[in-house]
């Protein structure tokens, strides 16, 4: 691993004399402190500092030091509301993994360790389950995860509950949307954002005609109404694992442009683009509309960072957090955690 940036967790004093040193730095140029980001993230999850870098590094970072079983592919944390961290990602029956302090990573089980036949009709038979998108709100941990095969849009997306986040805890809530091959979308690589107003949207898609989002009910997790809305695309190219946080007056749409899942020769990266409605119009920095294949690059490979992608975005106590999966030289998986920054403009970067 790339210990150039740490994601660990800084204590109190270190983080207030960071905010100190950049306030006063920013002072000196005449700048204006960043704003302190409105993300519509659970209550449960402290705001962030007020302070956060403003000039990208000159070059991509490389991925905060992490420790212990970091072996991932499309993870995706959560914030445990009595301390800690909560981590999903593809694996058998979905993998679990949980962390003190964002650095050292164990082995938590997986949240189905009986089996889940319920996705077989997807899967053809196979265990592999994909995609998850984690959250904590209202009490509860709330799963949205994907069954498929590769290449095919014989696909669904499902939701489980739990009170504790704990492997064997969860209670299927069953699908929440599917798709087959004579649909124009994939339902995979599903994400729930709550909006400014409290509403519920689920966020999805790969390939085909791209990321589509429907409304869903705060009660149950499930759709409220039968609209499929077209949010980004690429006519047919490789864009998947949309992501929506809101950070200021913006809703920042993540995806993953070309190709995962290749080992060493994977071509991922995370882009990015903006909207001030949930829903869109979604536009990147020069104003390509992302149903229009737009999109800002925030990270690629580099060195020995191979396809960086299926990113998941979270607001900690320190910063706001990029996690993500790349490939090592050997085609190894791994565990990627890099943190925000936001320029002038308000577009992101990682630091």
């Amino acid at each position: 691993m790339t210990p150039s940036v740490s994601p660990v967790r800084r204590t109190p004093i270190l983080r207030r004399l960071a905010v100190l040193s950049l306030s006063v730095a920013v002072l000196a140029a005449g700048g204006a402190a960043a704003t302190q980001s409105s993300s519509a993230a659970a209550p449960t999850v402290a705001p962030r500092a007020a302070a956060t870098p403003t000039t990208p590094p000159g070059s991509y970072p490389g991925p905060g030091r992490v420790t212990g079983d970091v072996g991932v592919h499309d993870p995706t944390i959560v914030v445990r509301p009595g301390g800690g961290y909560l981590l999903a990602h593809t694996g058998a029956n979905i993998a679990l993994k949980t962390s003190s302090d964002r650095t050292a990573f164990r082995n938590a089980g997986a949240v189905f360790p009986n089996g889940a036949p319920w996705t077989t009709t997807y899967t053809g038979g196979s265990s592999n389950l994909w995609a998850p998108d984690l959250s904590y709100r209202d009490g509860r941990y709330w799963l949205y995860y994907s069954a498929s095969t590769f290449g095919s849009n014989r696909s669904a997306i499902f939701l489980a509950t739990s009170t504790t986040g704990a492997s064997g805890s969860w209670t299927n809530q069953g699908l929440v949307i599917e798709s087959r091959t004579s649909d124009n979308f994939n339902a995979i690589d599903p994400n729930l954002v709550v909006d400014a107003s409290g509403r519920w949207w689920l966020s999805f898609g790969s390939f085909w005609s791209g990321i589509k989002m429907v409304a869903l009910n705060p009660a149950t997790g499930k759709r409220s109404d039968t609209t499929v809305r077209s949010i980004a695309g690429r006519n047919g190219g490789a864009i998947e694992a949309p992501v929506i946080v809101r950070h200021g007056s913006y809703y920042y749409l993540w995806v993953s442009f070309d190709r995962c899942c290749q080992g060493a020769a994977s071509t991922y990266r995370v882009m990015v683009g903006r909207s001030t409605s949930v829903t869109g119009p979604y536009l990147d920095r020069n104003g390509v509309a992302m149903t229009a294949g737009g999109g800002t690059q925030v990270l690629a490979g580099h060195g020995n960072i191979h396809g960086p992608g299926h990113q998941a975005v979270f607001t900690d106590t320190d910063a706001e957090v990029l996690v993500y999966h790349y490939y090592a030289d050997n085609g190894a998986s791994l565990l990627g955690i890099n943190l925000l920054g936001y320029d002038n403009a308000g577009w992101p970067f990682v630091y």
